[in-house]
């Protein structure tokens, strides 16, 4: 087995993708959520790497992506496009698919749009509002629509804060052996320019998003709604409560908050593993 990490660039319509991929076995697709690039996957994929091929991607606008037209920016249907188009340039099955917030709306459309490349989607967290019931549609609406004008209005600190109001905070008691080191240098210039990028674009897009829900009722069967286990009451964990309703399945709680995977990637990792074994039918 090797662990050896592989990375490249793919062309995809008007931008480029930079990817990385480490492990053996079947693919499993990592989507971040935020402004997380491929190396918010490391230590998930650290962990799983002994069982599956982790494959991580910076979205067109992060990091080492190209943005593409900036007069036209992407929404969830361009991103899940970017991520069918490098699934097909690195696998000819069916592929495990794990997306976190954004991620996981960009992981619905995906398995709404092309079904035959998605094995089992772990949708974790995903933002839906018109899903929810009144009046929580419309307060989750309204506090979407407060972050974007917060950001035009205010910039990037006050957006973040409130940001992280919605989505519970990090709620998070980060695994002790799993160092947190803050971006510094070059780094973290990068990263505040991919959340400028997020705020400024990929953000609202993610509040207007709508599904199809007549197509991702057709595939309900490929998709597990999960929601941290430390969420509960917030309005991501109650926007997983309504997903899990709408295709009648039920909402499986994984380790940590909003952002388990990143501060609990060991523990996320192998209830994830878990999960999706027992999600596969056998001989498949």
């Amino acid at each position: 087995m090797s662990t050896d990490t592989t990375e490249g660039l793919i062309d995809v319509p008007g931008a480029k993708l930079f990817y990385k991929s480490r492990g053996s076995g079947p693919v499993l697709l990592t989507l971040q959520g935020g402004a997380g690039d491929a190396d918010g996957s490391d230590d998930l994929a650290d962990a799983l790497a002994d069982r599956y091929t982790v494959v991580a991607y910076d979205r067109r606008g992060l990091s080492r992506s190209t943005a593409g037209d900036p007069a036209q920016p992407p929404g969830i249907a361009v991103h899940s496009d970017d991520a069918s188009r490098l699934l097909s340039a690195l696998t000819s099955q069916p592929a495990f698919v794990f997306g976190a917030s954004i991620g996981a709306l960009i992981g619905l459309d995906l398995a709404a749009a092309h079904p035959e490349q998605v094995r089992l989607l772990l949708a974790h967290e995903a933002a839906v509002a018109s899903l929810l019931d009144e009046p929580g549609r419309s307060q989750m609406q309204a506090l979407h629509d407060d972050v974007d004008d917060t950001f035009r209005r205010e910039g990037l600190l006050p957006t973040m804060r409130k940001l992280l109001a919605i989505a519970g905070g990090f709620g998070d008691d980060p695994e002790p052996e799993i160092p947190r080191v803050m971006p510094a240098g070059e780094r973290a210039a990068q990263h505040a320019a991919n959340m400028q990028f997020f705020l400024a674009h990929d953000a609202p897009a993610a509040h207007r998003y709508q599904p199809g829900l007549a197509a991702l009722t057709a595939v309900a069967a490929s998709v597990i709604p999960a929601a941290g286990e430390l969420s509960a009451g917030s309005f991501p964990y109650q926007c997983a409560q309504a997903l899990a309703r709408h295709l009648r399945r039920p909402l499986t709680e994984f380790p940590g908050g909003h952002s388990g995977y990143a501060q609990r990637p060991r523990a996320f990792a192998e209830a994830l593993h878990k999960t999706l074994t027992q999600e596969t039918p056998p001989g498949t």
